[in-house]
């Protein structure tokens, strides 16, 4: 589970995968997306690529529901975190995705306020962010993204959330966490209601990205399809000794 490392875009950190790409007349390099069309947020930024061990982690806790998972995402996700530069001097809020509360309810759980909790327990990479899961609901239960083209997941999402306390995030830099950033569809949309709420700037950080030349392979399995057997009780065992 390799961090991601050079050749990414400087504003969604998905690969670059052309030279013209890799420049640009300011310094950062932009993916054609982020030369086309500006982000809702100031940067997004991920621990590594969602494949291999690390998508078998994130399953593990979203899907099977193996808690000592979290903790390994947790370090991830601060490390993610520590590369971000916010010009705040005060205390930046940092925001899960929210889960609709109808879920919560019924026994599930909100997988990104797990690890971001677990990612608070690293104070020397977070001393300037505070955990606030509290400032952004959402208001209806979308249907699943899984399978939907990158427009469909933005109209999907369109207008599930809300900003519960405008004055906590007006004129302040904010930080939006997710598990996993596939189309940036969610977060933008988290991203665009902090700003109509007058957030300065946003900026997203996630345990996982899915980039460009894996896109299409991703694919999440249903919950009870997601381990089984040995291999699952495997996984599970990695996961534990991991977390210590």
């Amino acid at each position: 589970m390799l961090r991601l490392e050079g050749g990414v875009c400087s504003i969604c950190g998905d690969r670059l995968i052309s030279n013209l790409e890799c420049s640009s007349p300011d310094g950062g390099a932009k993916c054609g997306l982020c030369r086309r069309i500006e982000p809702l947020f100031t940067r997004a930024v991920a621990y590594g690529s969602f494949e291999g061990g690390l998508r078998e982690l994130i399953h593990l806790l979203k899907y099977s529901g193996v808690r000592p998972a979290a903790n390994v995402l947790g370090r991830m996700l601060a490390e993610a975190i520590a590369e971000l530069q916010p010009a705040s001097e005060g205390p930046i809020a940092m925001i899960p995705v929210p889960v609709y509360r109808g879920k919560l309810r019924q026994g599930q759980f909100n997988h990104a306020e797990i690890i971001a909790r677990f990612a608070g327990k690293f104070q020397g990479k977070l001393a300037s962010f505070r955990l606030c899961p509290e400032l952004l609901e959402k208001t209806r239960d979308a249907p699943s993204q899984s399978g939907l083209t990158s427009h469909q997941r933005r109209q999907n999402v369109r207008g599930a959330f809300r900003v519960t306390r405008r004055e906590a995030v007006k004129g302040r830099e904010v930080l939006v966490v997710d598990d996993v950033y596939t189309t940036g569809a969610t977060v933008s949309e988290c991203a665009r209601v902090l700003r109509r709420a007058g957030a300065a700037k946003v900026w997203v950080a996630t345990v996982a990205r899915t980039m460009k030349s894996s896109e299409q392979r991703v694919k999440v399995e249903l919950p009870s399809q997601a381990f089984e057997g040995e291999e699952r009780e495997e996984k599970v065992r990695l996961a534990r000794a991991a977390a210590g």
